[in-house]
């Protein structure tokens, strides 16, 4: 299997990066977001594409980061939450060990609050995070090797269960 050790898919607010850092020192790997990767290469954040651009333009960006990303990534890598919207991009996943880390609302509402900078959620958050959801779940669980609730659990725990889950030894 060739490119990232672990790659991390799930809805915003999942704690994808918290996890995948974690994931990276626990495995003696590097880590790389291609949310990070799309903000280094246009100079500035996701939303701002999203009001400037629109989000098919963000989609299109975010394909090819995700494309480059699983062909020259060997460590962890964590997905930005659409990206699996993406035919293409779910066949590549298909030969990818992922982790499906998923949450409910009530947990989504805890830990965003679904008032940050959040360009899908900008109007009734939490039934937008409803539905987004509805629309993204089975594809989230179509790629997963692996899924991971994070409800009520640390960031550590979730590692630990991750780790378990995929069956890979510590560095």
């Amino acid at each position: 299997m060739s490119g990232p050790l672990v790659v991390l898919v799930g809805p915003m607010g999942v704690g994808k990066s918290t996890v995948g850092q974690l994931l990276a020192e626990r495995l003696g790997v590097t880590y790389r977001d291609t949310d990070d990767d799309i903000v280094a290469e246009q100079g500035r954040t996701i939303a701002e594409i999203f009001v400037d651009e629109g989000e098919p333009a963000f989609r299109a960006l975010e394909k090819a980061a995700v494309h480059r990303a699983l062909a020259g990534h060997d460590g962890v890598l964590a997905l930005g939450g659409g990206s699996i919207l993406d035919a293409d991009t779910r066949a590549l996943l298909a030969d990818q060990r992922v982790v499906y880390l998923s949450m409910d609302v009530e947990e989504a509402v805890k830990r965003t609050g679904l008032n940050a900078a959040r360009p899908l959620l900008a109007v009734n958050p939490r039934k937008q995070w409803r539905e987004l959801m509805e629309a993204r779940r089975h594809l989230y669980e179509e790629v997963a090797t692996a899924v991971v609730a994070t409800d009520g659990r640390t960031p550590e725990e979730v590692t630990e269960i991750a780790l378990d889950a995929l069956e890979l030894k510590e560095a």
